[in-house]
């Protein structure tokens, strides 16, 4: 099992750990502890580089496959031996321009779901952009426009944002805790880490994010699109 340190702290840019061992499948490494954030929930995987052995890789990719995150390293006939120590370090500027960006979406989505109940149909996001599929009827520009400046507001509230982990059966008996059209969490967890947004939105997620939603800075809808009857799409930028 992998400890994921950027579920405990997502400002670690740096971390040491130990190779568990290389996925005969796949060839990824495996470490005991990682600061790397391994995608999901719509937010892309972390890169940068890890030091093994002397030797410095570039992280290209990272994937958890069950309790395991698998990192590929970019190069050829890469010998690593299971034991070494590994030194690794994010690519800083990219993963918080992730995380204000994961924030920015919880907040459209806090604003979009306290002001007009809509659920949430899919998401995703890269470096300052981002978008999200919620259930409209009817999205016009007035609203739209409506929808940014609440989400502004609630960017310059400087709201502090809280993560949690929580027991499965504490985190369901939150109200509206699960904010998309279908639940996405596995049957099996015995966990839920929860992102809250203190007065806006509180839902689980396993992302990362910043700790106040001032760091997010000024946000915009860049674009908005229809994708179905009951199914309107918000596409959101945030300042550099």
């Amino acid at each position: 099992m992998t400890e994921l340190l950027c579920h405990q702290d997502s400002y670690l840019q740096a971390f040491e750990g130990t190779v568990a061992r290389l996925d005969g499948d796949t060839g990824g490494v495996i470490l005991d502890r990682t600061a790397f954030y391994p995608g999901g929930g719509g937010q892309p995987w972390d890169t940068g580089t890890l030091v093994i052995d002397g030797n410095e890789y570039a992280v290209t990719r990272v994937k958890k496959l069950g309790s395991d995150v698998l990192h590929f390293l970019d190069g050829e006939n890469i010998r690593i031996t299971p034991g070494a120590r590994a030194q690794g370090k994010v690519d800083w500027e990219r993963r918080y321009a992730l995380m204000r960006t994961h924030t920015a979406l919880h907040i459209l989505c806090g604003v979009v779901f306290r002001d007009y109940g809509a659920l949430v149909t899919g998401g995703e996001m890269e470096p300052l952009k981002g978008r999200m599929d919620f259930e409209f009827e009817r999205l016009q520009k007035d609203l739209v426009e409506e929808i940014e400046a609440a989400a502004n507001r609630e960017v310059h509230a400087a709201r502090d944002v809280r993560t949690s982990i929580l027991p499965r059966e504490e985190a369901f008996q939150i109200p509206d805790l699960i904010r998309t059209k279908i639940n996405l969490l596995p049957e099996g967890i015995s966990e839920v880490r929860t992102v809250e947004i203190i007065g806006l939105d509180l839902q689980a997620d396993g992302g990362t994010h910043v700790r106040n939603t001032a760091e997010v800075g000024q946000v915009r809808v860049i674009d908005y699109k229809s994708k179905g009857a009951i199914n309107k799409r918000i596409y959101l930028e945030v300042a550099k």
